[in-house]
C-alpha cells in the first residue's frame, strides 16, 4: 500500500492542493492527528506535486486536527531549480493552520557516497518484546507493531533516568511500503524516549519534527534509535536516527516536544 492510501490522502483538479480526511486510524488515543501523519501527508503531496525525491522536511505543528475533518494541504513552490525543488505545504482546516512544513526536493547525479554513523547493537525485532500497552483502539496505535529493542518503554522506575538518553525501538508499519512519508511517520517515535531518559512515567507532544532522508531502501522492521538530548523548562530536544534491518541508515530525524509528566 502507498503512502496516500494508508493515509487516505486525496488529489484534487489542483495539482497544488489535496485533502486528508481526517479519521481514527491516522490520530492518536487522545483523538487528534499523529504528527508523524500530518508530516507524512504533507511529504507524499510535496513529492507528488514536484515530482522529486525528499531530501528533508521539517514540520511545524501549530494546532491539534481532530477528527471528523478535512485537512487541506496547499503546496507552494517558491524556487524550482535545475536539481533541486525548495517548497512548503500548509495544511489547514477551513481556516485555522494545523501544520506548516518547509521541505527541499531532488536527486543530483553526484558519484560520491558514505555513510559513518554506527547502527546500535541490538537484538533482533523477533527477539525483543512488545511494549506493554492497552488493547490497540481505532488509532494508530493499531496500525503498528512495536519491539523494545533497547532502554525502557514508558513507565520507568522513579529516580532512574537512564544517563545517556538512548533508547531503541524496532518498529514496523505492515499496511504500507517504505517510503520518505513512511520514515516520517516512524521518526515521530521519538518522544517516546523522553520517559526513559528521565526514569519517569514522561512524554511529550511535538513542537516541530524534521526528517532527512539518506537512503530508503526495503525494510520489514526500521530500527529507530532514538537520543534525547535534554530537559529544560518543560521541553524535550532530541535526534532519531532509522536504520534498516541491514544496517542501512535511511533517514534522520530530530524534534522538540512539549515534556508531559503522566505519573
Amino acid at each position: 500500500m502507498k503512502a496516500s492510501e494508508f493515509l487516505g490522502l486525496q488529489a484534487t483538479h489542483n495539482p497544488h492542493r489535496w485533502y486528508l480526511p481526517l479519521h481514527p486510524g491516522i490520530c492518536t488515543r487522545a483523538n487528534f492527528l499523529f504528527g508523524g501523519c500530518g508530516l507524512a501527508a504533507a511529504v507524499t503531496a510535496l513529492e507528488s506535486t514536484t515530482g522529486r525525491q525528499l531530501v528533508w522536511a521539517t514540520g511545524q505543528y501549530l494546532d491539534y486536527g481532530r477528527p471528523p475533518a478535512v485537512l487541506d494541504i496547499d503546496v507552494i513552490v517558491p524556487v524550482s531549480g535545475k536539481r533541486t525543488t525548495q517548497a512548503r505545504a500548509v495544511g489547514h482546516i477551513v481556516d485555522k493552520e494545523i501544520l506548516t512544513v518547509n521541505a527541499a526536493l531532488g536527486d543530483r547525479p553526484v558519484d560520491v557516497e558514505g555513510q559513518w554513523a554506527t547502527m546500535p547493537q541490538v537484538p533482533r525485532p523477533e527477539d525483543c518484546e512488545p511494549p506493554p500497552r492497552p488493547e490497540a483502539t481505532d488509532s494508530i496505535d493499531s496500525r503498528v507493531d512495536i519491539r523494545i529493542a533497547s532502554g525502557r518503554w514508558g513507565m520507568a522506575e522513579e529516580g532512574r533516568p537512564s544517563g545517556d538518553g538512548r533508547s531503541a525501538l524496532w518498529v514496523r508499519l505492515p499496511e504500507i511500503e517504505m517510503s520518505a512519508a513512511t520514515l516520517a511517520i516512524m521518526a515521530d517515535w521519538m518522544p517516546s524516549g523522553i520517559g526513559p531518559a528521565l526514569g519517569r512515567w514522561a512524554g511529550g507532544n511535538s513542537l516541530d519534527n524534521t526528517i532527512r532522508i539518506l537512503n530508503v531502501v526495503p525494510s520489514e522492521w526500521v530500527l529507530c534509535d532514538i537520543h534525547v538530548h535534554g530537559v529544560r523548562r518543560g521541553y524535550a530536544h532530541g535526534r532519531i536516527h532509522l536504520w534498516s534491518q541491514d544496517g542501512v541508515l535511511m533517514a534522520t530525524g530530530g524534534q522538540s516536544a512539549i515534556v508531559r509528566i503522566l505519573g
